[in-house]
């Protein structure tokens, strides 16, 4: 084990499964604390859409210096084919769920401290069919930026993390998904997952999403804040 983040107290949020899952890991084998909170089974249940939920989860612990804001809910639909009962889901988690986990961290940090929410390549560029998603996700990029501007003061860095696609379970209940005969041709059409080949030329793993955000949370990046990193392979470049 390393241990570039010991001493570290780290929250980490859609800690169940996928990225939240792979992040939680990658903290704890650099030697931080770290407490999984999900809506699922996790060492603490939250629901990043409540804020008394917030205000419960940040009274259980004793301290805070990284936060990591995984939890996201997908979505597909044209914006003329979107109910508003969806868009409401999707911004209820994505967007809002990290404003009151931004909100709460920076209640609870101390002086220092690195808060990093994951993004998306969608909130980027756009992609048809996906007009909440891709709202949601591209309104984290400036909620990190203006919480970066304000945290500064205190020494605490807030960054974004926007991967494109990457290889986690949530992309088996999407309808895309479901549409191909084999889950093999959907990983294919999705850009594959064979880990014989680059990360250039695959879907992203969790593991390699969670490195970035060890990095972003490591001493390494003591002068960054306030940036969107991409780590999409390019995706986001044409």
């Amino acid at each position: 084990m390393t241990t570039t983040l010991k001493g570290q107290a780290a929250l980490v949020t859609g800690a169940a499964s996928g990225i939240g899952f792979a992040v939680a890991a990658a903290l704890r084998e650099q030697g931080a604390a770290v407490i999984g909170a999900d809506v699922a089974p996790a060492d603490l249940h939250l629901d990043v859409t409540s804020e008394a939920g917030w205000h419960e989860a940040m009274a259980k612990l004793p301290k805070l210096d990284l936060l990591i804001l995984c939890a996201g809910v997908s979505g597909a639909g044209a914006v003329a084919d979107t109910g508003f009962e969806e868009w409401r889901r999707v911004l209820s988690v994505n967007l809002d769920g990290a404003f009151l986990g931004v909100r709460a961290g920076l209640r609870k940090m101390e002086s220092g401290g690195a808060i990093v929410l994951i993004g998306s390549a969608s909130g980027t560029k756009p992609v048809a069919g996906a007009a909440a998603y891709c709202a949601s996700k591209a309104g984290l990029r400036m909620l990190t930026k203006t919480a970066a501007l304000e945290a500064k003061p205190r020494g605490i860095r807030v960054n974004c993390l926007s991967p494109a696609g990457v290889a986690t379970p949530m992309w088996r209940t999407m309808e895309f998904f479901q549409q191909f005969p084999s889950e093999a041709e959907a990983w294919q059409a999705l850009g594959g997952i064979d880990p014989a080949q680059p990360a250039l030329q695959r879907m992203a793993f969790a593991s390699e999403i969670a490195a970035a955000v060890v990095f972003l949370c490591s001493p390494a990046a003591a002068g960054i804040t306030g940036i969107d990193l991409p780590v999409d392979a390019g995706y986001t470049l044409t």
